[in-house]
């Protein structure tokens, strides 16, 4: 009798163990789809704070305050910053680039002027919020400085009509402006800037616009390679592309290849003291450079162009599954 008490108090027991592993598992299958939805609801809240902390100061982490005295002000610069271009919106319809970024009449021209007429609308190329509208005699006229959520911050000059206040928050396209002729201007057209961290890089690098697009889903900018970057976007995209001129006039010390891998060159030619002949340095590797046509991958631009993808990685800072655009230029050597 006392062997069958303790044999049915042992199986009772043995049963209560068992059960509570599987209570535990039922518990945690029962909690797994309320944690998914905790989850998914904490990934909305997340979101939704972080768009309206980028309404309320775009790109907080580049810039330390949120101002509107100066048009531009340098803060301290990145050594390499990704900016995403996605989202875009060409802030004209027009193709034509009548004067590049770089040293025009004894000056430092730091953006692109856009051929444009007195009342063409004129659009907002990111989302992002306005800093400022004012204007400048002696330089911009009429000009509006948008801050974006990407860190660039875009500048439109010579305007006729501003259309939007400071600190109103504005979507890539949404009208801004009217063009003109205001300020230091010789004819209507368009100044257009683009700065990070107030320092301006050159709009080419990431605005296209004799083929209305931009240059890529990204660009990086990396300090130590920007300045020659921004002479192959200008030999790519500039003045002379949007004019038809023939680049295999013009002289240089980089090559750029179309799809057809027919020969271009730099506009841009650097004046660098010859030495004596017997003194001349040998001649360093020349750059090259192919430009994707419509359709393109990385696998089809590395085949044509006999490298292997990591190398276009490498050499135009790419992630492997980077997509290509149409008119992008490419380093392949």
């Amino acid at each position: 009798m006392i062997i069958n008490k303790i044999r049915s108090i042992a199986i009772a027991s043995l049963l209560a163990l068992t059960a509570i592993p599987s209570a535990a598992q039922d518990l945690l299958a029962r909690q797994a789809p309320v944690d998914r939805r905790s989850s998914a609801a904490d990934t909305i809240v997340f979101e939704s704070l972080r768009h309206r902390e980028n309404m309320e100061n775009p790109s907080s982490d580049l810039y330390p305050t949120w101002e509107n005295r100066y048009a531009h002000k340098a803060t301290p610069m990145p050594s390499a910053y990704k900016i995403d271009l996605r989202g875009f919106c060409m802030p004209t319809p027009s193709r034509v680039v009548t004067s590049n970024f770089g040293r025009r009449w004894g000056r430092w021209h730091k953006g692109l002027d856009i051929k444009v007429y007195i009342g063409d609308t004129i659009r907002a190329a990111f989302s992002g919020k306005v800093r400022i509208v004012d204007y400048e005699a002696a330089g911009y006229g009429k000009y509006i400085v948008i801050r974006h959520n990407n860190g660039l911050e875009t500048i439109y000059g010579h305007l006729s009509k501003q259309i939007v206040t400071e600190n109103q928050y504005v979507h890539a396209g949404e009208p801004i402006g009217l063009g003109g002729n205001t300020g230091r201007s010789t004819g209507s057209h368009l100044h257009f800037e683009t700065r990070l961290c107030g320092v301006a890089l050159n709009p080419a690098l990431m605005f296209d616009f004799p083929n209305q697009d931009v240059t890529g889903d990204f660009y990086t900018y990396h300090a130590s390679t920007v300045d020659n970057e921004s002479e192959m976007a200008t030999a790519a995209r500039g003045k002379a592309a949007s004019r038809g001129y023939s680049r295999e006039n013009i002289q240089g010390n980089g090559e750029i290849h179309h799809g057809s891998m027919a020969q271009l060159h730099q506009t841009v030619r650097h004046k660098i003291p010859q030495a004596p002949r017997s003194e001349q340095p040998s001649k360093a590797p020349q750059m090259r450079y192919y430009k994707v046509e419509a359709g393109e991958s990385l696998e089809n631009v590395a085949e044509k162009c006999g490298v292997s993808v990591e190398t276009l990685c490498r050499l135009n800072h790419f992630g492997r599954f980077t997509v290509v655009r149409k008119g992008q230029l490419l380093r392949y050597s």
